[in-house]
């Protein structure tokens, strides 16, 4: 199920089981939340101190972190309101951003198609272009649950990222620049391990091109998420900020880590960081990105 709202993932349902966190009913992403599902852009994660610079001119956004800017300001793409429209089996989300929107340059304009292929995988292709030189990052920022949909904790989950090096933050959550290598600290999922800890950081990925980069399974339903992607990074953030005041499908509440994110992206702050692979979007060019989840259970298709 999706909305046009934030162009968001409202539900998926592997057997008689949800496997992400989403709102039985739609007017409810109207109103704020953590991003539920939502396509956040034009740039996914943070921005140091809300600019950046690009071909010797200074871009001041709006900061919506503190100091910092998240998830495309405070009105970004996942709080606006896409143009729906049926694509044979897909469904393609539409919007446009004006120059100067959040204090991005140039007059963008996106597209999001969902289609839910014959092995019951959903895939995700990201487009967008723009009249300007500018910075682009959009993601999915589905929350996963796969033992009952955001109803109990997710960090008994095991997962395992095709990653060998993660960058290390600040206290402000900002990538400090350095790639940090994994083997022998808590961010090694290079072999399928639990959870257990809280994480809001980004994995440098292995390879490129689409690619298989994580296999998520929950033991105990017997579930696993495999995600494919185009992408260099992918943020595993582990639902720090879920506080118990939303109420989501069957009446779940969903509290601080009942939902995890895996979210495909460009390297948060990389407009700042010339050495963390280029964000930028030339005029006339395309961005194009692929991300792809499969979820697989005995069997059972999901939907």
């Amino acid at each position: 199920m999706l909305t046009p709202r934030g162009a968001s993932l409202v539900r998926w349902r592997v057997g008689d089981a949800d496997v992400v966190l989403g709102f039985p009913d739609p007017s409810r992403y109207d109103a704020p939340h953590p991003y539920l599902g939502s396509i956040v852009g034009r740039f996914a994660n943070r921005i140091a101190f809300a600019r950046f610079a690009l071909d010797g001119r200074a871009h001041a956004l709006a900061p919506n972190d503190g100091a910092h800017h998240l998830h495309g300001g405070p009105d970004g793409f996942g709080r606006r309101l896409w143009r729906a429209e049926r694509d044979g089996d897909s469904v393609r989300f539409r919007i446009e951003s004006a120059d100067g929107d959040q204090g991005y340059p140039g007059r963008l304009e996106a597209a999001v198609r969902y289609t839910l292929d014959c092995d019951d995988a959903l895939r995700i292709d990201f487009r967008a272009r723009c009249d300007r030189a500018t910075v682009v990052s959009l993601a999915s920022h589905a929350y996963w649950n796969l033992r009952d949909g955001g109803a109990t904790s997710a960090l008994d989950h095991e997962l395992e990222i095709a990653a060998d090096h993660y960058l290390p933050v600040d206290a402000s959550l900002i990538p400090t620049g350095e790639l940090r290598p994994v083997r022998g600290t808590p961010f090694d999922f290079t072999r399928p391990r639990r959870i257990a800890a809280e994480y809001d950081h980004c994995f440098a990925l292995r390879g490129t091109g689409l690619r298989r980069v994580a296999r998520l399974s929950d033991p105990a339903s017997g579930r696993t998420l495999e995600v494919e992607t185009t992408q260099p990074g992918l943020q595993l953030y582990t639902g720090n900020f879920l506080d118990g005041s939303l109420t989501g499908h069957g009446g779940a509440r969903y509290a601080r880590n009942h939902g995890l994110c895996l979210e495909t992206q460009a390297f948060p702050n990389a407009p700042n960081q010339p050495a963390f692979p280029s964000a930028r979007l030339e005029p006339g060019a395309e961005y194009a990105h692929t991300t792809i989840y499969r979820v697989v259970s005995a069997g059972v298709p999901a939907r």
